[in-house]
């Protein structure tokens, strides 16, 4: 007979059903928390290693924000007109010659166009006027009706009525232009424009918003001695720029800081700079005035959530920068895009936005029309103010 105690060696112990179960649900928690952690592991350690370095914005710098608009215009599409649809790319600036009713503008392939106006947008008339070989961006007439161009890779540029390009200035103190932006002229033929970023291209500016250091510029150009001068360094993505009606001080606004602010160009208060408006409703662009009292800013977006976070939060920025260089793909979404008229104290008069509408980069009052410009869209807008004008909020 086998011994006893082989016997009972060889039977093995029954497997406990719940010791099992327990192991396999150990093992799946383990590969879930892995599967979970090592996405932000991995995502913390690209975060500590890129180089891309976004800095605090100078908040303490601003004031409270201005009251909102009484005057308001928030389904502003409803009623526009889309003027010559698929013939531009991105008009993102408009300058109008009243002489001739002829309204330019820049495309994003190069083109500075001329629009001649119509009752009927089906009747808008575009024709390839010159052709840079950059990008424009702010236009202006000069006092003998030549076009000054703020082209975004080539520079400050004059265009003669026949044509002709004339460069007038690429750098400044020994610093290239890396984003000539807007440019306006004043009636003693002086010319201001804005070099947004000394550091970045116009394919850049997403790293300019996020990194939030002031790479911009204020700089003017003296038509008789060529002389080009840097009137203020250290702003925030300098952009839109006009020169007041009583010529004595300049409008500019810093589209990262959220801000418009005045540069004084004449009188005992020369070289100054003043704020003009804080904390804006969203990111403004371009600035025109209208003759009628009133500056139109253009705003390429609202103040949303993500912008918000971004304004304050260094992180954010940094976090964005590198998910867009990633992927490719931009992490905000723009909305509720328009144009923000103010009075001459920069008190908020009436806006006019969509839902639907981002990226608008210009507003111009001309006649009783609004019309719009956008990096974007294909088309300029225009509104009729005396059919579509904003209301009193009820």
């Amino acid at each position: 007979m086998p011994d006893s105690k082989d016997s009972a060696s060889s039977v093995k112990a029954p497997t406990d059903p719940y010791s099992t179960l327990n192991s396999e649900r150990r093992s799946r928690a383990l590969v879930l928390f892995l599967s979970l952690m090592l996405p932000v592991i991995a995502a913390i350690v690209v975060y500590h290693l890129d180089s891309f370095d976004a800095a605090p914005m100078p908040l303490h710098e601003l004031s409270q924000p201005p009251e909102p608009a009484l005057l308001r215009n928030d389904r502003m599409l409803l009623g526009a007109e889309l003027l010559g649809v698929g013939k531009f790319q991105g008009p993102e600036d408009i300058v109008y010659d009243s002489r001739s009713e002829v309204i330019y503008t820049g495309s994003g392939d190069g083109w500075i166009k001329r629009v001649w106006l119509n009752e009927s947008a089906s009747d808008t008339v575009v024709e390839n006027w010159v052709r840079t070989g950059g990008r424009p961006l702010g236009l202006a007439l000069g006092l003998n009706t030549e076009v000054i161009v703020a082209d975004a890779y080539k520079g400050l540029l004059n265009i003669s009525r026949d044509g002709a390009i004339e460069l007038l200035a690429d750098g400044a103190e020994d610093l290239k232009f890396k984003l000539t932006d807007d440019v306006d002229v004043a009636e003693d033929g002086m010319i201001y424009f804005t070099d947004a970023s000394h550091k970045y291209s116009l394919n850049e500016v997403r790293q300019d918003l996020f990194e939030g250091r002031p790479y911009g510029r204020l700089i003017s150009f003296d038509p008789v001695s060529k002389r080009t001068e840097v009137l203020l360094s250290d702003l925030y993505f300098a952009n839109g720029i006009a020169v007041s009606p009583d010529q004595d001080y300049l409008v500019f606004c810093e589209t990262t800081m959220r801000r418009c602010r005045k540069y004084y160009i004449k009188g005992i208060k020369k070289g100054n700079v003043e704020k003009f408006m804080d904390n804006l409703p969203g990111m403004p662009d371009n600035i025109r005035y209208d003759g009628e009292g009133h500056y139109w800013i253009a705003l390429g977006t609202e103040n949303t959530l993500f912008w918000d976070l971004a304004f304050k939060y260094p992180l954010v920025r940094k976090t964005a920068a590198i998910i867009e260089r990633l992927t490719g793909r931009r992490v905000s979404t723009e909305k509720n895009g328009g144009v923000l008229a103010v009075d001459m104290d920069g008190k908020p008069v009436a806006q006019y936005q969509d839902v639907e509408l981002n990226l608008v980069s210009t507003g111009i009052k001309i006649k009783n029309y609004l019309y719009c410009g956008s990096v974007f869209y294909p088309y300029i807008i225009r509104l009729n103010l005396d059919q579509h004008a904003a209301q009193a909020r009820s």
